[in-house]
């Protein structure tokens, strides 16, 4: 199958169904040895050093791993795709814009399918067909993100990990399912994570952290057990169709749409505080304003852009942030026991 690279998650079903091998840019960038050298570059061929890292690590993978056809998101994910689009271009890559609607109506959508099935030769017909071979495997994903949060069994790394790969399925989604069953079978074999451990929400796009920030996190007795971004990625809402599943997906739309969802799954998940990533110079961070005022727990908000590692100032504002829910949670326990033991003033 012919790759095509894709600056986020879109509808695979279609590319697949027109026989392109879809292959998310950012997880390239982000699982290079060294992504730096990526950065770099871009940064050589201009690129600012104020822009954010994705986009000039996206650059920076298209020349390096010769990546020659890229299905750019132009609206619903980063504005600043639009202009690697040009530059992409100047460099003579085959390069083609898709755009979410502004608003998530399936009849929208449909028409937006459409147009891109035909643009690359193939039918939502055929997509569909996809969509029906795709369910097996997007169904594990849910079970993994129940392991984590119901069952106590996987690690918000190791759910970060899976649920932000189902965008592209590591470019193979047979050997994707094949892996996961198997990884599965041995997670439900685990001993649950100690239950005084905090329970973390994570919201924004994934970190240039990676792993490390769950890591250090759990270092502290916490755990990330909702992943806001990467869970969309899997589609947790399929519909009953592929109009319907992008409609219900939440990312590329309102950030109100955003919040119901993470209410929602705040309260199914009993978090006690939420950590919201921010990318350095993306507009996206501006939402920062909005996720304090609704959301009722504490919020620690992280930037990062070019680090790719915790530096010991994002260590003691984390470590400081989870000792302060962890005695603000033992304040509201010692208030219950004293109101179960009779004294209601």
């Amino acid at each position: 199958m012919k790759q095509l690279g894709i600056t986020t998650t879109v509808p695979i079903e279609i590319l697949l169904a027109a026989g392109y091998q879809p292959v998310d840019l950012n997880n390239l960038f982000i699982s290079d040895p060294d992504p730096a050298r990526l950065l770099n570059i871009a940064e050589k061929a201009g690129f600012p050093l104020n822009c954010c890292s994705w986009i000039k690590g996206i650059y920076g993978v298209c020349l390096d791993y010769g990546i020659n056809d890229v299905l750019c998101v132009t609206s619903g994910d980063c504005s600043n795709t639009i202009m690697l689009m040009e530059v992409l271009k100047l460099r003579g890559l085959n390069v083609i814009p898709f755009a979410y609607p502004q608003q998530p109506q399936p009849q929208q959508m449909e028409y937006t399918l459409q147009a891109l099935a035909e643009k690359l030769g193939t039918t939502l017909a055929a997509a569909e067909k996809v969509r029906t071979a795709l369910a097996p495997v997007r169904t594990m994903a849910y079970q993994l993100d129940e392991l984590t949060w119901k069952d106590g069994l996987v690690s918000g790394g190791e759910n970060h990990l899976w649920l932000v790969s189902t965008s592209d399925f590591n470019r193979d989604y047979r050997k994707f399912q094949s892996d996961l069953q198997k990884l599965i079978a041995e997670y439900q074999k685990r001993q649950p994570y100690p239950s005084d451990f905090l329970r973390m929400a994570y919201i924004g796009v994934p970190s240039v952290y990676a792993g490390g920030l769950y890591r250090f996190v759990e270092s502290h007795r916490a755990r990330v057990v909702f992943n806001e971004v990467q869970r969309q990625f899997a589609m947790p809402e399929p519909g009953n169709s592929l109009a319907g599943q992008y409609s219900n997906y939440t990312y590329p739309y309102s950030i109100y749409d955003r919040l119901r969802d993470i209410n929602t799954e705040i309260a199914r998940r009993r978090i006690d505080g939420v950590i919201h990533y921010v990318q350095a110079f993306c507009h996206r961070g501006i939402g920062d304003i909005i996720f304090r005022d609704a959301l009722k727990l504490p919020v620690l908000t992280m930037e990062g852009n070019d680090d790719f590692v915790l530096n010991s100032h994002n260590r003691t504002r984390i470590e400081a942030f989870l000792d302060m829910l962890r005695l603000k949670k033992l304040k509201a326990d010692h208030i219950e026991t004293y109101k179960e033991a009779g004294n209601e003033d």
